[in-house]
């Protein structure tokens, strides 16, 4: 039992440990909006007040319901004061649990060794950076621990706090609905001789799955990483990963790599459980956002590889097992030697990604240098530019932005209201145009609009649009009220 403790407090500490540096992090990114500028995420009393609203606020679009997530930023927020270092630590130690409950998971297969080996993979995994280095990630993070939990508890016949896991993995991340797909994959797993859940608990289950769905969509509707992860990038929006229409190599690629983990997990499902469950628990959680059963849009990002990284965790697991039988007493030296240096490898490769999420400065221009492509890179430098004065370069990176990707309403309407700050109407009207074809009451686009009637002198006209506009984004009424005097 003291090894076992030991064991299990190294893949803890490894999880925590390896990310304690961005406690000199500030907020980057989506940071600023979802936890900085957020009044939700500054006060348990008012997440609580407003359990029933959308993730991202709603002048940032009103999308996706995560209540516990933004409830986790306020508990923080209210403990440290709004320290950015005190919020990031917390999502280290949150890492930690996650990396402690993949090895409890994996002990009912695997040995103990092999347990751990599987554990402390997933702890250092570079794929992880991302979740854990920026605050947003958290989401991911919470998600997993309450699925992992969930499972857990199901094994011990918790039935309550089986429930309780999967409602927190579901109000953390929407791919939580897929907690009870996860249990009735560890069930199925298990020996048939041992005791069947009660109905009663898939009952409870469905029940609370199909609460979420309902709340997620009256309130927040609006692969080889795995592998080898060594070309990480912070962005994976359009000419970063293409967009196709039709079919084509990548995506028949993606569509075989998906098949591939559900393959292995039927064709492992007696041989090697662990791993079975590593790839069905992958395929399931990673499917809702990859595109290919449900188009949700092109812009990806890797933190929804989190709990995906479970596949290299078994496999690594699996691994350690099978050197373990065939070679018996001799194998521990060699394993723990193979183990340490994957991990030291895995190690290195996170920390030195980890400074890439340190402040906004230092994520923007490895953006634009390391994906020169991405249009949304140039998009915040051109915003950057402009706050700086510098026009010639904000109109160039706005220009570049456009050339590489216009088919993002958020990008017109922007690029449009920084055209009429400087009166240029002929180049704003038609980004304008373009903009709210796409989306009808863009709330920038709606601004632009206003700005442009005016500039044009058409007065009746502005004061109609803002009075329609106040109706759809009525945060925005004083702006209209000061642009209308």
């Amino acid at each position: 039992m003291p090894a076992r403790r030991v064991s299990l407090a190294l893949v803890y500490v490894a999880g925590a440990a390896i990310y304690l540096p961005t406690a000199r992090s500030t907020f980057v990114q989506d940071d600023r909006a979802i936890v900085a500028a957020n009044p939700r995420a500054h006060s348990v009393s008012q997440a609580l007040r407003a359990f029933d609203e959308p993730y991202w606020p709603t002048p940032s679009g009103g999308e996706y319901y995560r209540p516990l997530t933004i409830l986790s930023y306020a508990v923080d927020w209210t403990l440290s004061g709004g320290r950015a270092g005190w919020l990031h630590l917390m999502n280290a130690l949150w890492h930690g649990l996650a990396s402690l409950l993949v090895v409890l998971v994996f002990e009912r297969w695997l040995s103990p060794a092999a347990a751990v080996a599987g554990g402390l993979i997933f702890a250092l995994h570079p794929v992880h950076v991302e979740a854990v280095a920026g605050l947003v990630g958290r989401a991911e993070v919470l998600a997993a621990a309450g699925m992992l939990g969930a499972v857990l508890c199901a094994r011990r016949g918790w039935w309550v706090a089986t429930v309780a896991c999967a409602a927190v993995a579901m109000l953390s991340k929407e791919h939580g609905v897929a907690t009870g797909v996860l249990i009735v994959f560890d069930r199925w797993l298990r020996p048939t001789d041992e005791p069947r859940y009660p109905a009663g608990l898939y009952a409870a289950l469905g029940a609370v799955t199909a609460a979420f769905v309902v709340a997620w969509y009256l309130i927040g509707h609006r692969a080889g990483l795995l592998v080898w992860p060594v070309d990480l990038s912070a962005d994976y929006g359009p000419q970063v990963i293409p967009a196709y229409s039709a079919i084509s190599v990548a995506a028949l690629g993606g569509t075989v790599v998906v098949g591939a983990a559900v393959a292995t997990g039927w064709w492992a499902r007696r041989a090697a459980p662990a791993l079975s469950f590593g790839a069905w628990a992958s395929a399931a959680t990673y499917l809702p956002t990859s595109n290919l059963a449900f188009p949700s849009g092109i812009v990806l990002a890797e933190r929804n590889l989190y709990l995906p990284v479970l596949l290299v965790a078994a496999l690594t697991g699996v691994a350690v097992q099978w050197v373990q039988g065939r070679w018996g007493g001799a194998a521990p030296r060699g394993i723990g030697i193979v183990t340490a240096a994957l991990a030291v490898a895995l190690g290195w490769r996170t920390l030195s990604r980890l400074p890439v999420w340190r402040d906004n400065r230092t994520f923007l221009l490895t953006l634009l240098t390391e994906h020169p492509e991405s249009y949304r890179g140039h998009w915040s430098a051109a915003a950057v530019l402009a706050g700086l004065g510098d026009t010639a370069g904000a109109r160039r990176e706005y220009a570049r932005a456009d050339s590489l990707f216009h088919g993002d309403p958020h990008l017109d309407a922007t690029h449009a209201l920084f055209l009429l700050g400087l009166r240029d109407t002929a180049g704003a009207r038609p980004l304008v145009e373009r903009a709210r074809q796409r989306v009808a009451y863009e709330p920038i686009a709606l601004r632009a609009q206003v700005l442009l009637l005016l500039l044009r002198g058409q007065r009746a006209g502005a004061t109609a649009l803002a009075d329609t506009a106040r109706i759809r984004a009525p945060w925005d009424a004083s702006w209209y009220d000061v642009q209308l005097r």
